[in-house]
């Protein structure tokens, strides 16, 4: 069921804990916590969000956390955002100064994600030396500044 292009989106304040999976057709503005898994239309964590599951939705922005995987079609990390988890994307952007550590995937408009294209990331805010994995080689990215 396709929700009305005038709706209004679905709003998890600041002071809401969900403990279990939300779906909607539609769109949510979550500033609250969700502990699950969470599907949506489009997506907005907010600064004071948080989603302890996998997040899967056509558009996700997230300026809050995600201790999960994120499969969109559509990813935008904004700077307060902090993901420690897998991103799955067609299109995918990424602020300075927003923390990830985990796997990208790239996946095109008419196949599933390829896992073996996935390529390890962990933030340039972290202490630690970076390295990349491809093809069973490991290159240093960036030393400790």
């Amino acid at each position: 069921m396709e929700p009305p292009s005038n709706s209004v989106p679905s709003i998890i304040s600041s002071d809401v804990v969900v403990k279990g999976n939300v779906s909607t057709s539609g769109e949510i503005q979550l500033d609250g916590t969700i502990e699950g898994d969470v599907k949506s239309k489009n997506l907005t964590i907010g600064e004071n969000g948080t989603v302890k599951g996998k997040v899967t939705a056509d558009d996700v922005i997230v300026k809050g956390s995600v201790n999960g995987s994120i499969v969109g079609r559509n990813v935008r990390l904004e700077k307060s955002a902090k993901l420690n988890g897998d991103i799955c994307h067609q299109t995918l952007s990424i602020e300075a100064g927003a923390y990830i550590e985990g796997n990208l995937s790239h996946q095109s408009a008419s196949t599933n994600p390829a896992p073996g294209n996935a390529t390890k990331v962990m933030s340039a805010n972290s202490d630690e030396k970076k390295e990349e994995k491809k093809d069973g080689k490991t290159k240093d990215l960036v030393d400790r500044l």
